[in-house]
């Protein structure tokens, strides 16, 4: 990536290794949700590295085969028996802190905008909010898990706000890249998720995001119907 300053990768490259250490966390330690997780990301960065993600023109568009693995994972966590007894043994607490990361998450974002990589409507500036749940995700987690203050209502209605927030990005991401089926951002399309570091976002960070998400509203609608 042309003129993008060191630090901006390094930093990426940080809050993914601080995503993958909340989710050694959420899982309780499991050593194998880490070494899948770290076979992933090598074979992201290998494949992002080749520029194999850069061809926008190829049908389907090739970041499927980069966001898909995750979502088909995170479908069978959800609807088998095995997977089910996994995700319901992870630790919720952690499953809120771990959104933290989206705060440096936008702040690359930023970042990207500023060198022309991404439009400004995945940023602060534009349409995307999302900051607003790594900001307030250490105090939900706090007066959530530690301190018993916050009802299970309150923490439902708190995940299904940020996922509304992660939906909104992901949407106006997929949308303003330069796809057969782009819509907006025409002058300045979506292409920083393209190149590595920063394919770990669609393909490992907001995954993430969105299982924590998951998991904390099935433990706490199970909780709310007993």
């Amino acid at each position: 990536m042309e003129n993008l300053p060191i630090y901006i990768s390094a930093g990426f490259i940080a809050t993914t290794l601080l995503t993958l250490f909340f989710i050694y966390k959420v899982a309780n330690h499991s050593k194998k949700v880490l070494a899948v997780s770290l076979a992933w990301l090598a074979i992201t960065a290998t494949i992002g590295l080749s520029g194999f993600y850069l061809k926008t023109s190829a049908m389907p568009p090739r970041l499927l085969f980069l966001v898909g693995p995750p979502l088909v994972l995170i479908l069978f966590l959800f609807t088998t028996p095995k997977g089910r007894a996994f995700i319901d043994r992870f630790n919720p607490a952690y499953a809120t802190y771990l959104h933290v990361v989206r705060v440096p998450v936008e702040l690359v974002l930023w970042a990207l905008f500023i060198y022309h990589y991404v439009p400004e409507l995945m940023t602060f500036e534009g349409r995307n909010f999302d900051v607003l749940s790594g900001i307030t995700a250490p105090l939900v987690a706090y007066l959530g898990y530690t301190k018993v203050k916050l009802g299970k209502t309150l923490l439902l209605v708190w995940n299904f706000i940020c996922l509304g927030l992660l939906m909104n990005i992901v949407t106006n991401a997929i949308l303003s890249a330069p796809f057969p089926f782009q819509q907006f951002a025409f002058d300045q399309p979506n292409v920083g998720v393209l190149y590595f570091p920063f394919v770990w976002l669609p393909g490992f960070i907001v995954p993430s995001v969105l299982l924590c998400h998951l998991v904390s509203i099935r433990r706490l609608m199970a909780q709310n119907s007993k």
